[in-house]
């Protein structure tokens, strides 16, 4: 899905919502509210007026790394954009050149035995493209190709977590106005891992949440079911599906969900990434179980939901193909109202933005 529309460029958060005046915080932000072709405007924290007791939140408990590292390959410096870990220990990883405004831009991919040099001595190694097909990130024969954005790499070293953790630095990109700490890019619901894996880029709809609001919407009746999905990069100059990403639904969250949807409440996912893990776990029979491994569903109109009632999620651009799953869940109308009506509002897109709330 494609809208006819164009974001203007101060329409970009530049800044986190707390950063903007004093005594702001997190949930300071507007938040859209459709109901098929019926829009509404609220604030964030009016979430739980808008939720009744019953209604379930599938939340994504991933943490968000540090994924951007500086490095030079031959003489020119390159920014590495650490994705996702594949089952052999290589990652899937993105060049990207420093546009010297401390942002970066998209370059080409490749080719295949390209060395790049790394922090504290790590040595990284492109070895093929990543195609993005297949559910455990297949590649696609033959290889071919200098302009393929993602590449498997080999890493030298102690391990990736270690060199994020002591020379990385949060992925942005050129609509933000600066750098910001990592505790800018978690949500309160961000988990670490055992193994130091986590999201190349923050699992955003989540981010207005905070404690205070979290215990309102608990003590209102509203249950928590928490999943994980660790996304890749998502470049914005680079709008094609996402690659396949590692998910986990546990039992306990199965159980949750299945519960929910028995008592008549409403299942309303927190961001895109919340809708893979879980639309990833249904079996044939309509019924969520645990499940863990790598996911390559992208959910479509013609695929539908089939767990979903709602969905809270960020603003997109008008060609992100996270409109597909939006328009899955809302339909296209719903979708090119909500859209309409976010630009005559003046709402703010992307990680620091507004949000969006589509309700049955």
């Amino acid at each position: 899905m494609t809208l006819a529309v164009r974001v203007p460029e101060e329409l970009s958060a530049r800044v986190p919502v707390e950063q903007r005046g004093p005594g702001m915080e997190r949930d300071a932000v507007r938040m859209l509210v459709s109901r098929g072709a019926e829009v509404a405007h609220h604030t964030f924290p009016e979430l739980p007026l808008l939720l009744r007791a019953g209604d379930l939140l599938v939340v994504n408990t991933s943490a968000t790394l540090a994924a951007a590292v500086d490095g030079w390959t031959g003489h020119a410096r390159v920014v590495v954009h650490f994705s996702t870990r594949g089952d052999d220990g290589r990652w899937a990883v993105e060049l990207r050149e420093p546009d010297g405004r401390g942002t970066t831009r998209a370059r080409a991919g490749g080719p295949a035995g390209r060395e790049v040099r790394l922090p504290g001595g790590v040595r990284l190694v492109l070895e093929e493209p990543l195609s993005g097909r297949g559910e455990r990130l297949v590649l696609e024969e033959p290889l071919s190709g200098r302009g393929e954005r993602l590449w498997w790499a080999r890493v030298s070293g102690p391990g990736v977590p270690g060199l994020l953790r002591k020379y990385g630095r949060p992925i942005r990109y050129a609509y933000t106005e600066r750098d910001q700490p990592l505790s800018v890019y978690q949500t309160v619901f961000a988990l670490p891992s055992a193994d130091g894996t986590g999201s190349a880029e923050m699992p955003s709809a989540a981010r207005p949440f905070t404690a205070r609001l979290v215990a309102e919407l608990v003590s209102r009746g509203v249950q928590f079911a928490p999943v994980t999905l660790h996304t890749g990069v998502a470049s914005a100059e680079a709008h094609e599906p996402p690659y396949p990403e590692r998910f986990a639904v546990t039992e306990a969250s199965a159980r949750l969900i299945d519960a929910a949807r028995a008592g008549g409440g409403r299942v309303v996912a927190v961001g895109t990434t919340a809708v893979r893990a879980v639309e990833s776990a249904v079996g044939a029979d309509g019924a969520v179980r645990a499940c863990a491994g790598w996911t390559d569903l992208v959910v479509t109109p013609e695929r539908g939901v089939r767990v979903v009632d709602g969905l809270l999620t960020g603003l997109h651009e008008p060609q992100a193909s996270h409109l597909l799953m939006l328009e899955a869940v809302a339909g296209r109308v719903a979708v090119e109202r909500g859209y309409e009506a976010a630009l005559q509002g003046r709402y703010l897109w992307h990680e620091f933005g507004d949000v969006h709330l589509v309700l049955p």
